[in-house]
């Protein structure tokens, strides 16, 4: 005679409810990010600070996010969800400081603005900080970068002489520090590298400083801007959606820094993105089994379906 096993109510219950739950589920969708904010403003007159680039945050496999740091964990993202969208603007460029960048966000994601450069003043801490300046036998350390690891420090200035000469450093870029400077100047911290949308694109880079160096600095690679040559108003800006430290002048107000840009990755299988009002996009793109989306302006929700 074959046995007969009873069931308990709660094994039934159990089975009942595990089948409705596999019915109900909508499989998450895994996004990779590359979050950058606005780039400081740069100082000008007499030297000036160039400006710190704006916070770098990213979470490409194999890549770097801002400061050296590894590369963050994507973010798992609920379908039918928005999930805030906001870039950072660059800050202005000014006479004894310029203006910090403001952030960039992509839901928990937040990279900080960059930090403004001054004149005969530290530089201000930010996502990289802003580069400074001295005279008069002064010295001022360059601003500092801020936790989560988003960039690097701007660069010192110091002054020996009495009545003379000036120095000018750079601002922090996302893959360096701007260099130290005693009597002269230096150039931006470089930025980094990233292939979230299947090319290889340099963005972070910090702001040129201004000294006695006729010839100006560069900016760091990735949309620093460079610094004025001699008297000239013709110091640079942080390029657009690079979030780009602004280049600093002598005789004139430095530049601002380059606003920043949020871009967004995950396997095309797993969703489609909408992209809501008030934010600013590019079409979306396609790598492989990837799409991606740069969303290059404004404040607004994204989601999948």
């Amino acid at each position: 005679m074959t046995p007969v096993y009873k069931l308990s109510a709660s094994s039934i219950t159990g089975r009942t409810n595990y089948g409705s739950m596999k019915a109900g589920f909508v499989p998450p969708v895994t996004v990779s990010y590359l979050v950058i904010a606005g780039g400081g403003g740069a100082a000008g007159a007499d030297g000036g600070g160039g400006g710190g680039a704006g916070g770098y945050r990213n979470s490409v496999s194999g890549e770097t996010t801002g400061g050296g740091g590894s590369a963050e964990t994507p973010l798992t993202i609920n379908k039918g969800t928005n999930y805030l969208v906001s870039i950072g603007g660059g800050g202005a460029g000014g006479g004894a400081t310029g203006v910090s960048g403001t952030d960039s966000i992509f839901g928990s994601i937040t990279s900080t603005g960059g930090g403004y450069g001054a004149r005969q003043a530290s530089g201000a801490n930010g996502g990289s900080g802003g580069g400074s300046s001295a005279r008069f036998s002064m010295n001022f350390d360059g601003g500092a970068a801020v936790s989560p690891t988003q960039g690097y420090k701007g660069g010192r200035a110091q002054t020996t002489g009495g009545s003379g000469p000036y120095a000018g450093s750079g601002g922090g870029g996302a893959g360096a520090a701007a260099a130290d400077t005693t009597d002269g100047s230096s150039g931006g911290g470089n930025g980094l590298s990233s292939s979230i949308t299947g090319s290889a694109v340099t963005r972070g880079g910090g702001g040129g400083g201004q000294g006695p160096n006729d010839a100006g600095t560069s900016g760091g690679t990735g949309g620093g801007g460079a610094s004025a040559t001699n008297n000239n108003d013709n110091a640079t800006a942080g390029t657009v959606n690079t979030g780009g430290g602004g280049g600093a002048a002598r005789a004139y107000n430095g530049k601002a820094g380059g606003s920043g840009v949020v871009i967004l990755r995950w396997l095309t299988a797993e969703g489609t993105i909408t992209v809501g009002a008030g934010l600013t996009a590019d079409a979306t793109g396609t790598d492989g089994s990837h799409s991606y989306k740069r969303i290059t302006a404004g404040t607004g929700n994204v989601s999948w379906a």
